[in-house]
């Protein structure tokens, strides 16, 4: 018997063959095949057994009788088994899935020049880095749990290189009664302005219930024009990664200018932080007498910010608006660094805070990125500007990542003055030890100015004087001590962050410096029209008896006040005093005001001669009418700004090299810097003074 198997291995007649290839499965090799096999290497067998098990994982036999089956034939093959399997009914002892059978994502389809279709079927994702227009032409997607449906306007989203990579996911929505067929010749109609012939049979036999098709377009912001106009700011948006995989996607994502990434890359948040959403959303939309207040909390990079974002999306996707209330100096959302702030939200947020700077409500320039050494002031600031809150609408109140010693102190006392309603609290595994805030725990606990139940004592500043000016009730009103009856909501965070303790400074100042470029940006004029270089705009000239000067950080001797000014980043603020009547100029201020601040600019000169500040902002001059006021802080203009811009010639302004780093307090802050060319210290008596700019 083994002998005659051996025959037949060996010498096999073509009737032996005929008969069987009648008996074999489908996916068995045929005569060539098996001879092409032979001739592969032990790689490129493994290769393909591993596809091939693939194919059966998929439905197909390939192993028979111990042949194996080429990767075409057994594509082929499975092709047209599945085919036979959709015509034919199934048996009736196949077991039923337990599940939703989840769809791989087809090829993007290019729909022109700089614009792609994406298909999602239900409960896929697709990541991506880059910038682009997404606008939903059937179905329903979400983008950072903002929703865009079918009909709705495009949104610009941002998934920058600074930031986890963001996911456009397809979301259930609800069908009146319509069938598959229906639905197919509904989304047929709707790709026709976009997709040629061949296209939309391609991308229509993907085509499930309930999926959802996307129109990505290319995105040309004058705000990110101008940021990668500045050498080596370009690879925020975009990064040029080799790659093997050059297909007809490739070079539609490249055309719209975004890059499919791995989902490991893209934006994560755990159960707890959506139960806590959830939970949260739900409040917002019922409550009708009273909006919640809701305070997050927690230390450094555990993404507080991210969720802030989040939650301000899903709660937009129910109601018109939300307030934001900014508490947090260093890392601000809407605003150039320094400043706390109350704004109203009423579009959503689809990227870092360098691509959505905003106008806020009610402002104050604190001129620092940090708190220590002036809690009271930073207080003071957060009692103005929380204020103006009108309870019309949910508040998230944003706070520092310093948690530890004082600012956990300080924490507590935002706590009770400000009386959250609900208290979220981020922990993690990579964080410090950081202790429950529950009611009790804040009740039992001496803040910095507040004092617990126990030990009613005011220590800092007049609390029924705040407590009257926020109009509690009458038995509020009579103890210093606010009431910290809230819900505290725990979140679980495994947020991966590329910060290090080394490392963590330099990366809050490049997103600080991007926050102000962003800011800047609004100087350009819209898109398509070419940008400007700064040097080229024409600045206000402002007399020095219409406005008051005041440096906050630093004490600077009234005569070197015009070094410190000149070159630098200015608040313009409204303060109750008068300041005309004085016939000359500068006027300097005693004390650091807490005053409203209308917007931000630069100092580009000062004419001693004519007694002139030239000032540059974007903020429009019917605002500028009440400025009267002029605040300079430690934010500085970012050094792109001094040495990058182009069209320059010759010396740049405010640059040298020529610096005595051996006078005291000049290699403080700027020995760190590199070497080869120093800029000007702000307030230092020996640097170079220009009065005319650019």
């Amino acid at each position: 018997m083994a002998d005659s198997l051996l025959l037949l291995k060996r010498v096999p007649s073509r009737h032996t063959w005929l008969r069987a290839r009648k008996a074999r499965p489908q996916l068995i090799l045929s005569r060539r095949p098996r001879r092409r096999l032979r001739n592969l290497r032990w790689r490129s067998r493994r290769r393909l057994r591993r596809r091939l098990l693939q194919a059966q994982a998929a439905g197909g036999d390939w192993l028979q009788g111990g042949c194996l089956v080429s990767g075409a034939a057994a594509l082929q093959r499975l092709k047209t088994s599945v085919r036979r399997r959709a015509s034919s009914p199934e048996p009736a002892e196949d077991p039923i899935p337990s599940g939703p059978t989840i769809l791989p994502i087809p090829p993007v389809r290019p729909a022109g020049p700089g614009r792609a279709v994406l298909l999602l079927p239900l409960g896929q994702g697709f990541t991506f880095s880059g910038i682009c227009r997404v606008t939903c032409l059937y179905g329903q997607v979400q983008v950072f749990g903002f929703t865009i449906s079918q009909g709705q306007p495009a949104q610009n989203v941002f998934s920058t290189y600074t930031h986890s990579r963001l996911t456009i996911n397809a979301v259930h929505y609800s069908v009146h009664e319509k069938s598959k067929k229906e639905m197919k010749r509904e989304a047929r109609v709707l790709l026709r302005p976009y997709l040629n012939q061949d296209d939309r049979y391609c991308l229509m036999s993907s085509f499930s219930p309930l999926c959802s098709i996307v129109l990505l377009e290319r995105l040309k912001t004058s705000t990110v024009n101008f940021i990668i106009s500045h050498p080596g700011l370009s690879y925020i948006f975009v990064q040029e990664v080799r790659t093997f995989q050059i297909n007809s996607e490739y070079f539609a994502l490249r055309s719209v200018g975004i890059r499919r990434e791995k989902k490991k890359t893209g934006l994560r948040l755990t159960e707890s932080a959506f139960a806590a959403m959830e939970e949260l959303v739900s409040i917002s939309s019922e409550e009708v007498d009273s909006c919640p207040v809701i305070l997050v909390c927690g230390c450094q990079d555990i993404g507080k910010s991210t969720f802030n974002r989040y939650l301000i999306n899903q709660l937009l996707n129910s109601i018109c608006c939300v307030d934001y209330l900014e508490c947090d100096l260093g890392q601000t959302e809407f605003t150039p660094p320094g400043c706390i702030s109350l704004l109203n939200i009423t579009e959503p947020v689809l990227g870092p805070p360098f691509t959505h700077q905003r106008t806020p409500q009610k402002m104050v320039y604190y001129g620092k990125t940090s708190c220590k050494n002036n809690f009271e002031n930073y207080i003071e600031v957060i009692k103005y500007v929380f204020s103006s809150y009108k309870r019309e609408a949910p508040l998230i109140i944003n706070t520092m990542g310093w948690v530890a010693d004082q600012g956990l102190l300080l924490l507590i006392d935002l706590i009770r003055l400000l009386s959250p309603s609900h208290v979220v609290q981020f922990n993690s595994d990579r964080s410090k030890h950081m202790p429950d805030l529950t009611p009790d725990f804040v009740d039992d606990m001496d803040g910095l100015y507040t004092r617990r139940k126990s030990r009613v004592r005011n220590r800092g500043f007049h609390l029924p004087e705040f407590a009257e000016s926020l109009e509690f009730a009458d038995e509020e009103k009579e103890s210093p001590v606010m009431s910290t009856g809230y819900k505290l909501m725990f979140v679980k965070s495994e947020f991966v962050t590329g910060k290090t303790p080394r490392n963590r400074e330099s990366h809050n100042r490049v997103l600080r410096e991007l926050a102000v470029l962003g800011y800047l940006s609004q100087l350009q004029p819209p898109v398509p029209k070419p940008l400007r270089a700064l040097h080229g705009l024409t600045p206000y000239q402002v007399p020095f008896n219409a406005v008051a000067l005041r440096i906050i950080h630093a004490d600077v001797a009234p005569t070197h006040i015009l070094y410190a000014v000149n070159a630098s980043w200015v608040g313009l603020c409204k303060i109750l005093d008068d300041v005309r009547g004085y016939a000359s100029g500068p006027i300097l201020l005693a004390q650091s005001p807490i005053c409203d601040c209308v917007g931000f600019g630069i100092c580009r000169g000062i004419d001693m001669e004519k007694r002139l500040y030239h000032i540059l902002t974007p903020v429009p001059p019917e605002e500028l009418r009440h400025v009267n006021c002029l605040l300079v802080g430690a934010v500085s203009i970012p050094q792109c700004v001094l040495k990058s811009q182009r069209g320059l010639e010759g010396t740049i302004p405010y640059v040298t090299t020529d610096y005595n780093f051996k006078l005291p307090g000049a290699s403080e802050k700027i020995g760190a810097r590199e070497s080869g060319a120093t800029y000007k210290e702000k307030g230092h008596p020996k640097a170079k003074f220009y009065r005319k700019t650019y």
